[in-house]
């Protein structure tokens, strides 16, 4: 999309104004990046054709009954981590992640064979969506510092505080029962080989972004720092009031009190930004271990901050005909999100024998301020007429979570792994502003060449704002026990606790005006109109419109145990057999806050309990060739979001979305057939087949709302999915004498996915949506189409070159996704479907010495094909644009010194 600074300018409502798993984690010094030069050479080296069969690493895996295949030792060049674990796993470690450049772990986990990642920094595996997958963090629970969505946002992990990840994708039962696509786990680093101080920044430039025009809102001056001073702090009228339990509906409570207090220009006033800022980033981190009697204690440290600047010139349409050929909502809206990320880590780690302790603390905030401005129509209200619509608003996400997990060998034959963890989730939006002004573009109305808010509910003009607050709180807790009774048979048991529960609020309400409003008041820009004298001068008042549900309680206990055996038949045959037991209650309550109580019934009560098997064989031909098959049962829960019947504003997809109380649990049924061929050290070749059958899966269907699109769930009678990955890493020498070529040598890298899926639907299948009138599933599925979120196809290709004497490489990266569904059309309209395209990457590493010290430059360039972010429905040749617009290249630099 072209840029056009005017039509920016001309959105304007006020004055412009110009803003001033398997890890190395036990032998990797920890550095900025994950990988330092010393132990780059050393990995290098090791992988050479000149590698002796007595090379050896230490290989350290921390997940729930990892049982004695937590400490693989990998021996000689032909040994291989993945191909040593009896599940299909993939493994990303220190080396791999390097090389892709990315600063934060999802992006380079984006490279793993079937893993794609969607929107900001969330992965799914496989293609299936959000609640198919599951991240954990050293085998303990880690809940999203986005409480709205299950799947954790991994670009909030730098690559500094991540020593590898393990990507399963076969079920096994020391793992939760809500296995879908996959689980991801992430292993910290721990204890430093020795004591170093690592300072790091980097700066980037948006092709889209920087030095182009944008938006933004005063808010308070700290919001650079990505923590509000106060400013949005609940005025006192409106905090008394929601205090009070009074209704607003009773016409008791002064509303012009309360609206007199809510609107100011600081929180309101929309101001230009002729040129905006580059991002930057700025990371620390430290360790150090120390030897106390025969133990060895280390200590590691870590904190970043980033700020980023993104501007998106959209388009977003709806339709109102099933066949698209006319159109509802026709908008070009300017987001500017200003996204600030702080995070920390501190971690402990203590080695005695052969046992560790690790104790590992993590803090993220991640916060957005946004500013929206759009210009459109809307077909059926005013056809004639131009709408003008603002939003301001400033989204905090937290989290903090600490865990202990305790790895003890009391026995030459006896494991006992002990879990506990905590965490703490939370989401305050306050000050949600949305404005909507009003052009008639009548020549007989005076004001016809005019924008104008009546205040009279979108008639000609609206306002309104939203206060919400949500908290979260996990405890989770774990012990495994593990004995090997021969050199070929280890039986694991294990139990698992989880207990979560959250409390979500939020309180919506509308402006409105009499209509005897002068229509030169109408003219008046938001922090004008709404200023204490002329609300109160001109009877302006507030309606809660979200009396009937505004507050939420959420429960999930869960309880779980489960039997495993791993067993060597013979040497070329092994099993692993095991099955789980999981009870659990899930709860939302709508909780009662007014003195004269709601009859509300959106309410969940949900108390399951499964049986769910899974075995894997694995058949070795020879030595480089051997073959795997696993079968099992696993389910997916409904998520809280999904469950509380509250509307709710997603940033990153720009779209409403309320929960469904009536879904219910999904069940799978999972085969796998993996065949793969070890060419030598770190290199391979894999091919994989997979089915699922889902009963009962849970799906995102549009709907029509006030003349605004809402996003809600509902279960779909049942699911297939299958398909096959296909899977090779290579490293080719060059035969040269010349001394540029003598010690490099290119590495390729390539994965391919094709998975296919297919909703079956028959006439007479019922669905449950709360407040529907329909129970048809027909109304709301075809049959045939396939899940939310899943590509038919997932290209990903590596092809570097690296030197083995020195820190240096040069990657070009390549990835393709196919046309994937986001969401069931309303009304029977088509799916709204996203083309992610083709993305084209270059990363260059260069060792450099500054002042005689080691340091690591990395050069980046993002989005080099220039792929746009499409996101539509299409019927024949009628084609409408929920989401159009141009992405933009990145380009950055970074400079990190070890000290």
């Amino acid at each position: 999309m072209s840029k056009l600074p005017g039509f920016k300018s001309l959105l304007l409502i006020s004055t412009a104004i110009a803003f001033p798993s398997i890890s190395l984690a036990q032998e990797t010094p920890p550095s900025d990046e994950p990988v330092a030069e010393a132990e780059e050479n050393a990995d290098l080296d090791q992988s050479q054709d000149a590698a002796s069969d007595d090379a050896q690493d230490q290989v350290d895996v921390s997940v729930p009954g990892g049982g004695f295949d937590d400490g693989i030792v990998v021996r000689g060049r032909r040994s291989n981590p993945v191909r040593d674990t009896p599940q299909v796993v993939s493994v990303l470690s220190d080396e791999d992640i390097a090389r892709t450049g990315e600063g934060d772990i999802a992006g380079a986990l984006g490279r793993v064979t079937g893993l794609s990642v969607v929107g900001n920094g969330f992965v799914f595996v496989r293609g299936l969506g959000d609640r198919y997958s599951l991240a954990l963090l050293n085998g303990s629970p880690l809940p999203s510092p986005e409480p709205l969505k299950r799947v954790v946002p991994l670009d909030l992990f730098p690559t500094s505080v991540i020593a590898s990840s393990l990507v399963q994708k076969s079920y096994s039962v020391n793992f939760p029962g809500e296995f879908g696509g996959g689980v991801i786990n992430l292993t910290t680093k721990a204890v430093p080989e020795e004591t170093f101080v690592t300072i790091g920044g980097g700066i980037g430039w948006d092709s889209e972004s920087t030095n182009e025009l944008g938006y933004t809102y005063f808010g308070s001056s700290s919001d650079w720092t990505g923590f509000d001073n106060g400013n949005r702090d609940l005025p006192s009228a409106l905090s008394s009031f929601l205090a009070s339990g009074e209704r607003i509906s009773l016409g008791s409570v002064n509303t012009q009190a309360l609206a007199s207090e809510l609107v100011n220009a600081r929180d309101v006033l929309v101001q230009t930004v002729p040129h905006q800022q580059p991002n930057f980033s700025g990371s620390f981190s430290t360790g150090t271990a120390f030897d106390i009697g025969d133990a060895r204690l280390g200590i590691i440290a870590s904190a970043g901050y980033s700020n980023k600047l993104r501007t998106r010139d959209t388009i977003q349409q709806t339709a109102a005909t099933a066949d698209l050929s006319q159109t509802e909502l026709d908008f070009r809206r300017v987001i500017t999100d200003n996204r600030i990320v702080v995070n920390s880590l501190l971690g402990f780690g203590l080695e005695f024998g052969e046992n560790q302790l690790r104790w590992t603390n993590v803090y993220i905030r991640d916060s957005l301020k946004q500013a929206r401005i759009g210009i459109g129509t809307r077909e059926t209200t005013s056809p004639t007429a131009t709408l003008q619509q603002q939003d301001t608003a400033w989204f905090e996400r937290q989290l903090i979570d600490t865990q202990i997990v305790a790895e003890l060998r009391p026995m030459d034959d006896l494991r006992l792994d002990i879990r506990a963890g905590y965490a703490n989730s939370q989401r305050e939006a306050p000050n949600e502003f949305s404005f909507e002004y009003f052009r008639s573009n009548s020549a007989t109305d005076p004001f016809g060449a005019f924008f104008i808010n009546r205040l009279n509910n979108g008639q000609e003009g609206s306002a309104s704002v939203s206060y919400s607050d949500l908290n979260e709180d996990l405890y989770s807790a774990g012990a495994d026990l593990s004995y090997r009774f021969t050199p070929t048979i280890t039986g694991t048991v294990g139990y698992a606790y989880s207990d979560t529960n959250r409390r979500t609020e939020r309180r919506d309400f509308l402006f409105t005006a009499p209509s005897s409003l002068p229509t030169g008041v109408s003219l008046l820009r938001p922090d004008l109109l709404l200023q204490p004298s002329i609300i109160q001068g001109f009877n302006i008042a507030l309606i809660d419109t979200n009396e009937a549900n505004p507050v939420f309680d959420a429960a999930l206990r869960n309880h779980a145990g489960y039997a495993q055996l791993q067993a060597d038949i013979t040497d070329d045959l092994s099993v692993n057999v095991g099955v789980r037991y999981e009870t659990a209650k899930q709860s939302v309550t709508p909780v009662q806050v007014f003195n004269v109580p709601t009859a509300s019934l959106a309410g969940t009560n949900l108390n399951n309990d499964y049986w769910l098997p899974a075995a894997t064989i694995t058949y070795k031909l020879g030595d480089d060739l051997q073959f795997r098959l696993n079968a099992s049962k696993t389910i997916a829960r409904p998520q809280f979001r999904e469950l509380i019947f509250q509307t709710y504003f997603d940033p990153d997809s720009n779209r409403q979305f309320r929960g469904n109380p009536l879904l219910t649990d999904s069940e799978l049924f999972n085969v796998e057939g993996r065949a793969e061929y070890y060419l030598g050290r770190d290199e391979r070749i894999s091919v994989t087949g997979f089915y699922k059958q889902i009963d009962n899966p849970i799906e995102t269907f549009a709907s029509f709302s006030d003349n605004t699109v809402v996003s809600s769930f509902a279960n779909a009678p049942q699911a297939k999915l299958y398909g096959a990955e296909l899977e090779t890493q290579k490293y080719f020498n060059f035969d040269s004498d010349s001394p540029f070529w003598d010690n490099r040598r290119v590495v390729a890298i390539a994965n391919y996915t094709y998975t296919k899926s297919n909703i079956s639907v028959n006439a007479d299948d019922p669905v449950a949506v709360f407040a529907s009138a329909s129970t048809n599933a027909t109304d709301f599925f075809r049959d045939g189409e396939p899940l939310t979120g899943q590509s038919d196809h997932l290209i990903n290709i590596q092809l570097g070159l690296e030197d083995t004497d020195t820190l240096s490489q040069q990657t070009l990266l390549f990835s393709y996704a196919s046309d994937r569904v986001t969401a069931r059309g309303a009304s029977l309209q088509p799916d709204i479907i996203e083309r992610p395209g083709i993305q084209l990457d270059f990363v260059m590493r260069q060792g450099v010495k500054i002042g005689g010290v080691e340091a690591e430059l990395k050069l980046e360039a993002r989005n080099l094909t220039g792929t746009k972010y499409q996101e539509f429905q299409e019927s024949g040749d009628n084609r409408i644009f929920y989401n159009l617009y141009n992405v933009g290249r990145t380009f950055s630099a970074s400079l990190s010194i070890t000290f």
